[in-house]
C-alpha cells in the first residue's frame, strides 16, 4: 500500500500525481472536493506546462472524448431555453477540461494508471463500508433486528443517503472499484493482497446488492464473464472462472428473491417500471411512458433534435398533457443518456455518442485492457436508464476516466528532470 503513495519521479510529476489521487478519493463526496482539486490541477499543469505538450491537444485520444461537449454548444443556438442549454454546458465543461489537462499534463498515467485505480477501488471501498456502519449504528440505536438491514429503508437511495449521493452512481463507482481489485487479484497482487482484495471485492459487491442499481447489476453480471473470459484467462482457468461466476450470480439471484425487499426492487419493479402497471408512486407513472413520449417529441425533430436545454419544458407539457403528474411535479428527465441525444441533437447527436463509444471500446479492445473495456461497459450499460452526462457524477466520472485511458493508452512525452522521452 506504500506504494500508491510513494512514487520515485520528478517534484511537478509527484504533485501531479498527488492531485489525481486526491481527486480520485474525492470522487464519491460531495462535488464541492473534486471541483476543487481539479481547479489545482489545472492550476499546476498551466504552471509546468511544456511547448511541445501542445500537439496532444490536437490528437484523437484528446478530441473524441469532448466532440459530445462541442455539439451541446452547438444546439444552444437554436434551443427554445438557451439559459438552461447554458447551465448544462456550464455542467458537462469537465467533459472539455478534463481531456486537455490529462493531455498537457507531462505526468506518464500509463505507469500510474494502476495505483491511482487502487485509490479510487479503495476510497469506494471504505465509503460502503462506511455506510454498512452507519446503517448498522441506526438499528443499534433505535433497537431494531438486523433484519431491518435488508428492507426498503436501508436500500437504495436510503442506503446512500448518508453520503448524500444517488444510488445509480454510487453503485457504478463501486462495480468499477470491484472489477478493479478482480483484475488486480488475477493480474497483480501477492498471495496476502489476494486475500484483502477479496474481502474488498465481497463488500463492494454487498454494497452493489444492497443499493440496488438495477443497471449496474446487469451490467457487472455481463461484464465479468465475458471481459475477464476475453482479457485475462484462457483455457482451463477460464471455464473454472465462468463456472464458479455461474455459481454466484445464481446464489445471488436465490438470495435476492427470498428478500422481499430486494425481489420488489430488482424484479417487481423492473417488470412493472418497463410495462403500463401501477402499484405505487414510483412507477405509477413507469420509465416506459416517459420514454414513448420523449419518442413522440424526437418524431417531429429527428435529424437535430431540439437543442440542449429545451427538453425539459416539452417533457412537462408532454407529461402535463398526458396526465404524468407525478413526472411534471418532480420534472423527470428522459431517464436515458441515449434518448437525452436524440432530443437535444437529433440523429446526429445520438450517432456522435455512440461513436464516441464505440472508439472507447475498440481501444480497449485493441490494448487487451480490462479495465478500460469494463468502465466502457458501465457507460454504455448505465446509459440506457440514466442520464449519466446530466449530473456532476456521472459527469466526472466519464470524464476523467475516459481520458484517464485514453491518454494512458498512447504515446506521449514524458519528462523527467531536464530531459524529454518518448
Amino acid at each position: 500500500m506504500k506504494s500508491l503513495f510513494i512514487i520515485d519521479d520528478n517534484m511537478a510529476n509527484k504533485i501531479s500525481y498527488y492531485h489525481l489521487a486526491c481527486f480520485c478519493i474525492a470522487l464519491p463526496f460531495d462535488f464541492f472536493y473534486s471541483q476543487l482539486v481539479l481547479i489545482s490541477f489545472a492550476l499546476h499543469t498551466l504552471i509546468h506546462l511544456k511547448q511541445s505538450r501542445f500537439r496532444l491537444f490536437a490528437d484523437k485520444n484528446t478530441l473524441i472524448p469532448i466532440t459530445i461537449f462541442l455539439l451541446g454548444l452547438l444546439t444552444i443556438f437554436y434551443s427554445s431555453d438557451k439559459t438552461e442549454g447554458l447551465n448544462i454546458a456550464g455542467r458537462q465543461s469537465a467533459i472539455f477540461i478534463i481531456p486537455v489537462l490529462l493531455a498537457l499534463n507531462p505526468l506518464d498515467l500509463s505507469t500510474y494508471k494502476l495505483p491511482l485505480l487502487k485509490i479510487f477501488a479503495l476510497t469506494c471501498t471504505a465509503v460502503i463500508l462506511y455506510l454498512y456502519a452507519d446503517a448498522v449504528h441506526t438499528l443499534v440505536y433505535f433497537h431494531l433486528p438486523l433484519s431491518t438491514l435488508f428492507t426498503t429503508a436501508f436500500i437504495n437511495h436510503n442506503f446512500s443517503l448518508p453520503v448524500a449521493m444517488h444510488a445509480t452512481y454510487l453503485s457504478m463507482y463501486a462495480a468499477f472499484a470491484l472489477l478493479t481489485f478482480l483484475y488486480v487479484i488475477i493480474k497483480e497482487s501477492s498471495r496476502n493482497e489476494k486475500i484483502f482484495f477479496s474481502f474488498c471485492s465481497c463488500l463492494l459487491f454487498s454494497g452493489i446488492v444492497q443499493l440496488t442499481s438495477r443497471a449496474v447489476f446487469g451490467g457487472m453480471l455481463l461484464i465479468i464473464p465475458v471481459g475477464v473470459s476475453f482479457f485475462l484467462l484462457n483455457g482451463k482457468k477460464r471455464i473454472v472462472f465462468l463456472s464458479i461466476s455461474g455459481v454466484i450470480a445464481v446464489t445471488s439471484f436465490f438470495i435476492i428473491t427470498k428478500i422481499d425487499a430486494f425481489k420488489t426492487r430488482y424484479v417487481s419493479e423492473l417488470k412493472n417500471d418497463l410495462t403500463q402497471t401501477a402499484i405505487n408512486n414510483e412507477i405509477l407513472e413507469p420509465r416506459v411512458a416517459r420514454w414513448q413520449l420523449a419518442f413522440d417529441l424526437v418524431k417531429k425533430s429527428p435529424v437535430i433534435g431540439y437543442g440542449a436545454g429545451s427538453e425539459k419544458e416539452l417533457l412537462k407539457q408532454k407529461y402535463f398533457d398526458n396526465k404524468l403528474y407525478i413526472s411534471y411535479l418532480e420534472e423527470f428527465n428522459e431517464h436515458s443518456q441515449y434518448l437525452s441525444f436524440l432530443l437535444r441533437a437529433g440523429v446526429i447527436g445520438l450517432c456522435l455518442y455512440l461513436f464516441v463509444l464505440y472508439y472507447g471500446f475498440s481501444v480497449a479492445v485493441k490494448n487487451k485492457d480490462f479495465l478500460f473495456f469494463s468502465f466502457m461497459a458501465l457507460i454504455a450499460t448505465v446509459s440506457v436508464s440514466e442520464n449519466i452526462l446530466d449530473l456532476n457524477k456521472g459527469i466526472f466520472f466519464y470524464s476523467f476516466f475516459f481520458s484517464f485511458f485514453l491518454t494512458g493508452n498512447q504515446p506521449q512525452i514524458f519528462y523527467r528532470g531536464n530531459q524529454a522521452t518518448f
